[in-house]
């Protein structure tokens, strides 16, 4: 995830929450998160499966969105920040909230 540029993470992390509200529409944000939360030790298995599917889905959807979803997938924190972000009808504050973003990285240093 930390390949992934703030301008894409934001534009993620709008998306996430775009889809978030959809879900909390149609009532289905608890099976969401449960979904996500049992499915966590695979999501490097659906990240490659996006991966994979990307060529496909890109003609519904971004195919820049598809990659970055699936970098996010591929890692453990970003499972956590994709679940924040779907729990929280704020989301994630800041793309930057993600531990071992930029920012993180420059605080490092």
């Amino acid at each position: 995830m930390r390949d992934i540029p703030e301008a894409r993470l934001e534009r993620l992390r709008a998306q996430v929450l775009a889809w978030a509200g959809r879900a909390r529409t149609l009532g289905l944000d608890g099976l969401l998160g449960s979904l996500l939360d049992a499915a966590a030790p695979l999501s490097p298995i659906g990240a490659g499966a996006l991966w994979v599917a990307q060529p496909a889905l890109g003609l519904v959807l971004p195919r820049e969105a598809i990659g970055d979803l699936a970098q996010v997938l591929a890692d453990p924190e970003g499972v956590r920040w994709l679940r924040e972000a779907l729990a929280d009808e704020r989301g994630v504050d800041n793309p930057g909230d993600f531990p071992g973003s930029i920012s993180d990285a420059d605080e490092d240093g």
